[in-house]
């Protein structure tokens, strides 16, 4: 009896090590390629808003409706998936379709105009404007003469004959009354 009891604890330690032994081996798989990552239409529309449709005039990319367009965010899709960063795919299309495909052109050579020219031209217009309100408020200063002579270049024929008869009366009155005085 004592041989048969030690047989049962022999035969369940065996089978407790062995369950225990199972428990922390994993199964052997192959390797897995890594996990191509999922890209959404909003990271692609992300990166296709910093560029412009080689094919419509000012047109961004991600808002184009053309088959080619739709060819080239497929294309950004792949490219991301591939672990392409934004700057990297940018260069691919300045690569392959020139600059003018960047929403904002590159702070480098001729470009730099673009940056420098409409703040330049804002403020000349700025300053032409202020110096011309600044005229139109300023107060003119009437120079001798320059109110009659107005005056004689508005007036008519008919008028002048009056007005060379009142400056005979006035200018007679004047000398009477300087001799009065």
């Amino acid at each position: 009896m004592k041989t048969r009891w030690l047989w049962h604890v022999l035969g369940l330690l065996v089978v407790l090590v062995l369950a225990w032994g199972a428990w922390g081996v994993a199964p052997a798989h192959a390797a897995d390629p890594t996990p191509t990552p999922v890209i959404t239409d909003d990271q692609v529309n992300a990166v296709a808003h910093t560029l412009y449709c080689p094919v419509c005039e000012n047109t961004p990319l991600d808002v184009c409706g053309t088959q080619a367009c739709a060819q080239w965010r497929e294309l950004i899709r792949q490219q991301l998936q591939q672990g392409w960063t934004v700057e990297q795919i940018q260069q691919y299309f300045v690569d392959n379709y020139g600059a003018r495909v960047l929403a904002a052109p590159p702070r480098e050579g001729f470009w730099w105009l673009a940056y420098v020219v409409p703040p330049a031209v804002i403020l000349a217009g700025l300053y032409i404007l202020y110096r011309t309100m600044k005229q139109w408020y300023r107060p003119r200063q009437a120079t001798a003469g320059e109110g009659e002579a107005a005056d004689a270049a508005a007036a008519s024929p008919s008028e002048n004959a009056a007005s060379s008869a009142d400056d005979d009366y006035l200018r007679r009155l004047e000398e009477e009354l300087r001799r009065r005085t």
